[in-house]
């Protein structure tokens, strides 16, 4: 007796896999439509800090990120981090330090993984995501600015992703500010081996929108800056207010 098959259904697993694709790339498309109705102003500024999961409390580099963090929410930034441990729980706590009477000023954008299991205690706005690429496109949507302090293979994925959408102006205006030494190298070896050999890898450009700096000092004042002429902009008649 030949095979009965349902009318609609597919025939074989090739045709169910043409159809699971199709259905996931209609629901990308539905994604990138929501993502276009961000305003061109958001209520609130938002300053992303990526940093390491793995220092230590009561180190230099968490007491300077704390600082950092600090500044900014007295300036009246909210500050977004990873939600982790480490410099994540160093910016979160600086911006719990900066604006204690907000607690909405502190956000952590958290990933469920089965070795980082809590969000740190600094957080005051939470949210949470099941895959990396959801939670980088959650990071990119509420940032009015991104701070890159010392960090390992995450903190790079973040760095570069921020780096490339910049580059292809998928955003634009956007502050991303390096702080520290290692940075200085990565740029370094980029323009030299994408740029000054030669090879046509990057436009020399690219090289200029990622903004090192060497102190915590140098970011605050670069954000400052940035953040009174985004109050500015918001402004009808070009006044700041928050």
């Amino acid at each position: 007796m030949d095979q009965i098959v349902k009318s609609g259904a597919p025939a074989d697993s090739e045709a169910t896999l043409r159809l699971v694709t199709g259905a996931v790339l209609k629901l990308w498309d539905v994604v990138d439509d929501l993502s276009k109705l961000r305003p061109q102003h958001t209520p609130h500024y938002h300053v992303t800090i990526f940093g390491s999961a793995r220092i230590e409390e009561a180190t230099p580099a968490y007491e300077a990120v704390k600082q950092l963090a600090a500044e900014l929410a007295a300036m009246g930034c909210r500050i977004v981090t990873g939600g982790g441990p480490g410099l994540m729980q160093a910016a979160n706590e600086g911006a719990r330090e900066g604006a204690p009477d907000k607690p909405e000023a502190s956000v952590g954008i958290r990933i469920d993984l089965d070795f980082e299991q809590h969000v740190n205690d600094f957080v005051g706005r939470v949210f949470e995501h099941k895959t990396f690429f959801s939670r980088l496109h959650h990071f990119i949507l509420r940032s009015n600015a991104f701070i890159v302090t010392p960090g390992g293979v995450g903190t790079l994925l973040e760095l570069a992703m921020v780096w490339q959408l910049l580059q292809v102006r998928k955003l634009y205006g956007t502050p991303l500010i390096l702080v520290g030494d290692m940075w200085h190298e990565l740029v370094d070896w980029a323009q030299r081996y994408m740029v000054d050999n030669g090879a046509g890898l990057a436009s020399g450009v690219d090289m200029q929108i990622p903004v090192v700096v060497d102190t915590i000092e140098d970011a605050v004042h670069l954000m400052r800056e940035h953040h009174a002429k985004w109050l500015a902009e918001g402004q009808p008649d070009g006044t700041a207010s928050e």
